[in-house]
């Protein structure tokens, strides 16, 4: 389930890091496109014998303000993180906190039981694990010597 491409704000950080260490972290002083953008959280997708686990970023967020949708094989994050309080933009000199809305979908592979979803929030993560179908989860054979 890895994905080659890089999303887009991770380009643009990356390129920004690069032009921030080579003109000395002064190119866009004033720069403030961030500020009601949407964003994408990044995710990790790791699979087990058993289910598939997924940890989204999500720091700065609320419980209820993050909406967990499961219709026809699909996975839907969805939520928005709010700015805390009123910014006044031409103070700002730099801001790479994303706020806004956002939406992932994933395609929920044949094997795994959509009706098993589990999703906890603590400390900025959503982790969310989703249980294999029995029938293909590996089974042990157990060897008779006779």
């Amino acid at each position: 389930m890895r994905n080659c491409l890089l999303p887009a704000t991770r380009i643009s950080t990356d390129f920004d890091s690069l032009l921030d260490s080579f003109f000395g972290g002064s190119l866009f002083p004033k720069s403030s496109s961030f500020i009601s953008s949407n964003f994408a959280p990044r995710v990790n997708v790791e699979e087990t014998s058993d289910k598939l686990d997924m940890t989204i970023e999500l720091p700065g967020m609320d419980k209820g303000d993050i909406k967990i949708l499961v219709q026809d094989n699909t996975l839907t994050i969805s939520g928005e993180r709010k700015i805390q309080n009123e910014i006044k933009t031409e103070n700002i000199i730099r801001s790479e906190i994303h706020t806004g809305s956002f939406r992932r979908s994933f395609s929920l592979p044949d094997y795994v039981d959509s009706t098993s979803v589990d999703a906890e929030y603590k400390n900025g993560l959503l982790n969310i694990s989703i249980l294999k179908k029995e029938e293909r989860k590996p089974k042990e054979i157990d060897v008779k010597i006779s």
